[in-house]
C-alpha cells in the first residue's frame, strides 16, 4: 500500500500543479509540464526516502515492487486511447 501512494500522491500534486498553470503559449504550456514532472519527481524521492527512513519493519523489496508496478500502471495510462 505505502508503494502505490508514492507513485500516487506525487501524480496527483504534479497533475494539480499542471493544470493551475494559465499558460497561453506553446512554450508556457511546456514549462508547466516539466515543472510538474519536477515536482513529481522531488516528491516521489521524498516520499520513498521518508518511508524507508520511518518505517522499521518494511520489507523493501514488496515496497519497492509496488512502488514500480504501480509508477507503471499510472505511466500505461498515456497509451489508454478514449475511444
Amino acid at each position: 500500500m505505502l508503494g502505490g501512494l508514492v507513485a500516487l500522491i506525487p501524480g496527483v500534486v504534479a497533475g494539480m500543479v499542471a493544470t493551475r498553470g494559465k499558460a497561453l503559449s506553446a512554450g508556457g504550456i511546456v514549462v508547466a509540464a516539466l515543472t510538474a514532472e519536477a515536482i513529481k519527481i522531488g516528491l516521489i524521492v521524498l516520499l520513498l526516502w521518508l518511508v524507508l527512513a520511518t518505517y522499521e519493519g518494511i520489507v523493501t523489496l514488496a515496497f519497492i515492487g509496488s512502488f514500480l508496478a504501480s509508477a507503471l500502471i499510472f505511466a500505461m495510462a498515456f497509451f489508454v486511447r478514449d475511444y
